[in-house]
């Protein structure tokens, strides 16, 4: 039995009962939960083929422990009712792909548009259940790749003025000489610096602070290679936000890639040979502009939903409540 929710916890405050024991009764009694048609294979799959429309979206999420789910959402129902197609436990291609089957291939071909991440496993799902379907890689996980690898830099900067650190504090203890850390302008240490780095170069210029923008000035003079990665990161940002076609997308695409393979660093190799092999899923956002905001959407709430329980120790319960 799971947590009993906060809901249930006030009703029964309120009426000064056991909150352990109404949560029971509603499970079995008032829930109808034990009548429920997809019960008995509820712990590997449910599915509701009447949800599917043109438009869907795959994406994974933890219910429990770590445990994940593969969820397809219907993107026009916009995370309400009416948007789960199906939640698959786990997000092996072959067991994913074996549930959807289960669907009428006639419904199946109904879908023209599928929005996912990065992931060759979800591409190859929405592939074979879905035959008629375009496959658009979402740009904010696209965008989300490339703002790691600044991170990794970002991350390695700080592993070297932390030796660097190291070695002044060696160097003044073997001189006898008390040690003083140093300092920038704004009176950030080189560590502190790169530590509140992190923000500033996942934001637009225009949403920094005053405070902001003066440590980003001193970011950029000392550290070069952080504003071009910087600037490139803005750059891809705008190529996105253009409302252009699918061929003039294309040419801009090739042209950053050139700059950033211009760029020290193998995580920036990583990013632009991952973006190359996945080119023309990536431009398909191009066509209709479609995101996986729906599915983030819906992520967020079944987050939601099972922090009220503290947990998810009765999966097709919790399962059960979702849908």
């Amino acid at each position: 039995m799971e947590s009993t929710p906060e809901s249930i916890r006030s009703i029964a405050a309120h009426y000064g009962v056991n909150g352990a024991g109404l949560s029971r009764q509603y499970k079995e009694i008032f829930s109808d939960y034990r009548s429920w048609k997809q019960l008995g294979h509820a712990e590997e799959y449910i599915l509701y083929p009447q949800n599917i429309g043109p438009n869907l979206a795959i994406d994974e999420s933890s219910l429990s422990c770590g445990e994940l789910y593969t969820f397809v959402t219907n993107r026009d129902a916009h995370g309400r009712k009416g948007a789960l197609v199906a939640a698959i436990r786990g997000t092996k291609a072959e067991t994913v792909i074996a549930v959807l089957e289960k669907i009428q291939l006639a419904k199946r071909k109904t879908v023209s548009e599928i929005t996912l991440d990065l992931s060759s496993s979800m591409m190859l799902i929405a592939r074979r259940s879905f035959p008629k379907v375009t496959v658009t890689n979402d740009r904010f996980h696209v965008q989300k790749l490339y703002y790691d690898a600044i991170d990794e830099l970002r991350i390695s900067l700080r592993w070297m003025v932390c030796d660097i650190e190291n070695e002044e504090i060696a160097r003044c203890r073997k001189y006898r000489v008390a040690y003083v850390t140093f300092r920038y302008s704004n009176g950030d240490t080189r560590k502190q610096l790169l530590a509140r780095a992190k923000y500033i170069l996942t934001r637009h210029a225009s949403k920094w602070t005053r405070s902001q923008q003066r440590r980003a000035d001193i970011i950029f003079e000392f550290y070069p290679e952080l504003k071009k990665a910087y600037d490139l990161a803005m750059e891809l940002t705008d190529i996105f936000n253009k409302k252009v076609d699918k061929d003039v997308a294309r040419l801009n695409l090739a042209r950053w890639y050139d700059k950033v393979d211009r760029m020290d660093g193998g995580q920036f190799r990583t990013v632009t040979d991952t973006f190359r092999n996945h080119y023309d899923t990536i431009l398909n956002y191009f066509i209709n502009r479609a995101t996986n905001a729906g599915a983030e959407s819906f992520n967020a709430k079944v987050k939601a939903f099972r922090s009220q329980f503290r947990g998810v120790t009765d999966i097709p319960f919790f399962l059960f409540r979702l849908s």
